[in-house]
């Protein structure tokens, strides 16, 4: 089924109106979809336990009154239940179809959360605003192709049979990606197929040779992550004479594309014919000494890339600049998660620094832990409310948050999450009608992350602390450390700075320890980073091998004099464990002496 484009003018029409509609009244809106999971949701045994007896029309104040703020760590017993087969009604009055695998936890697997039928539906929703949002900005959209790479991840299952997988994955299998109908405006350059093929080389080679051959076709690029899109450059790079060579003869490399399903369908759509003048233009463009402005130059007509570039992503602005010219805008959509997507960006074509979401009120129900007015929030937690549990009447509704403070942002899901802790910092930029609009700060205690991977600086030190143990046959401590992630590397990584010391007191016998034990010591860490960080080595590839660079004797003294001298007090400083500054770590990478990397993949089990 084809829309024409005046049923697409309207249906654009239509969803702003409903974002409108939906913001104007984002008090109102909040309120009915707290009573609707209240109401939907209120025999479960977890509800029961703070609400049970409670009338209708009292159930909003006793929730707020009565129901804890959670972590994972409260819910997983309930979710764990309902894998092992037990009843969704435990959280939901709604069956759990599947469980959404969210960043791993410090146990090392994944974390699970509940996903309904209807979850789907407003995730539809939230999609559907993103194209009549940038309309408003950039014409002609529909004329052209859009090559997005979007790629899906192998899932598991639960015990009961559930399907466990990513939201990303759990979106481009349903009916409602498969089935949907052609748009102009959604007009991807990679078949379905390729999209939906698990073996991510063979989806990468196919999705850029389909991009490579519509490329005067394509107005605008992109993928999920900016490092995604940083990472196909790098395939890019080291393929385009196969690829050229696809297409000047019109035929696969069979060596590498072995799926079937991806070999019809790029026959079928793509590889017409042979097109050797197609193929040295590309061969012409890629040959060049420098790949500065390459996607400009390989895709000419495109209008902008679009990727998540907020949080840790903000890493890989640089690269991104470089690879278009700095001459594309960066486009970064919508704000989601595998427990709720929150909202989109009414002004995509700001400067990355500048984006916020404005949240949708009927995607869930937020409220806010207030973290203070200034961006010294990270050394203002309360330890205690951080063991204790933060109490339910210190938390603030959507639109009684206040503008330029910081928040940390809680949700209650339709699916049977409860004033759950996304862990996301978000500062209030502005309003939208009555619905605020955050700017994403970054995740909560999360201090290393390239891609999907989080590493909190709990997990780091235990991976530290076990490492450290395999200098002690060499008389040698650990002095110090400190870390940061890597972008400038494609895929990125983690670097680990290590100042060594000998019981010995010759502390320049750093050279003396075999290289291998220290290589085995990147290894060391990279065995108890979690499940996470283990599968993005392992099965994805989109995280590098870990590196440990040895510091010259006295480099932590150092940079305590540096970060003295920005203000911190010499009282109140610790090392801080990961390093953003840039003045930082030019000090710290002056006094390396010498580097090593891990030598093997850690293990990893789905």
């Amino acid at each position: 089924m084809v829309m024409d484009g005046k049923k697409l003018e309207y249906k654009g029409e239509k969803a702003l109106k409903e974002l409108e509609k939906l913001t104007a009244n984002a008090a109102e809106v909040q309120e009915e979809a707290l009573k609707m999971i209240l109401t939907q949701n209120k025999g479960t045994e977890y509800l029961n336990k703070y609400m049970a007896g409670v009338e209708s029309k009292s159930q909003v104040p006793h929730f707020k009154r009565c129901v804890p703020v959670t972590t994972y760590k409260d819910v997983r017993p309930y979710i764990q239940r309902i894998a092992n087969g037990d009843n969704s009604n435990l959280i939901t009055s709604q069956p759990v179809t599947e469980m959404l695998c969210s960043s791993g936890t410090s146990a090392g697997e994944p974390k699970l959360m509940p996903s309904i039928e209807e979850d789907l539906d407003r995730r539809t929703f939230l999609y559907n605003l993103i194209m009549p949002i940038i309309n408003q900005y950039v014409g002609g959209l529909d004329e052209g192709k859009a090559m997005f790479l979007y790629f899906v991840k192998a899932e598991m299952s639960t015990p009961c049979g559930l399907p466990a997988r990513t939201v990303l994955t759990s979106f481009y299998k349903s009916q409602h990606f498969k089935n949907r109908s052609h748009d102009p405006y959604n007009d991807f350059t990679s078949p379905d197929q390729t999209i939906l093929c698990y073996d991510s080389n063979q989806s990468m080679y196919c999705q850029l040779l389909a991009g490579l051959v519509f490329r005067h076709q394509v107005l605008r690029l992109g993928a999920v992550f900016a490092s995604a899109f940083l990472r196909a450059i790098s395939f890019l790079e080291r393929n385009w004479r196969k690829l050229c060579q696809d297409i000047r003869t019109g035929k696969l490399d069979h060596a590498m594309i072995t799926d079937a399903q991806c070999q019809s369908a790029m026959y079928s759509s793509v590889l017409l014919r042979p097109q050797p003048l197609v193929a040295d233009e590309i061969q012409s463009i890629c040959s060049s000494k420098s790949w500065k402005g390459i996607v400009r130059r390989l895709w000419p007509k495109a209008k902008y890339i679009e990727a998540v570039i907020t949080g840790s992503m903000s890493q890989y602005i640089p690269s991104l600049e470089y690879y278009s010219d700095g001459k594309l805008p960066l486009v970064c959509t919508m704000y989601a998660s595998s427990e709720c997507y929150f909202g989109v960006n009414l002004k995509p074509f700001c400067k990355p620094a500048d984006v916020s979401f404005t949240l949708l009120p009927n995607m869930g129900y937020f409220e806010f832990i207030p973290l203070g007015e200034s961006a010294t929030w990270s050394i203002d937690l309360d330890e205690e409310e951080e063991e204790e549990g933060v109490p339910p009447s210190k938390l603030v509704d959507l639109v009684h948050v206040r503008v330029g403070c910081y928040y940390e942002l809680v949700v209650t899901t339709f699916a049977g999450l409860y004033r759950y802790r996304i862990g996301d910092v978000l500062q209030v930029t502005g309003f939208h009608n009555q619905a605020p609009q955050f700017r994403f700060i970054c995740r909560r205690n999360v201090v290393l992350s390239v891609d999907n991977d989080k590493t909190n600086e709990e997990d780091l030190h235990k991976s530290i602390t076990a490492a450290k143990k395999l200098l002690e046959p060499y008389n040698a401590l650990l002095v110090e450390y400190t870390s940061c992630a890597d972008a400038s590397t494609v895929p990125g990584h983690y670097v680990i700075y290590w100042e060594i010391a000998y019981n010995n007191g010759l502390v320049d016998e750093a050279f003396a320890i075999d290289p291998t034990v220290l290589q085995e010591c990147c290894v060391a860490v990279e065995e108890r980073l979690d499940y996470t960080y283990r599968r993005c080595r392992t099965l994805d590839k989109s995280v590098g091998p870990l590196e440990i660079r040895i510091v010259e004797a006295g480099t932590f003294e150092s940079l305590m004099d540096f970060f003295i001298n920005q203000g911190a007090s010499i009282n109140q400083y610790k090392t801080p464990r990961c390093i953003k500054s840039k003045a930082a770590l030019k000090l710290l990478n002056s006094n390396v002496k010498a580097s090593y990397f891990s030598s093997r993949d850690p293990c990893w089990n789905p």
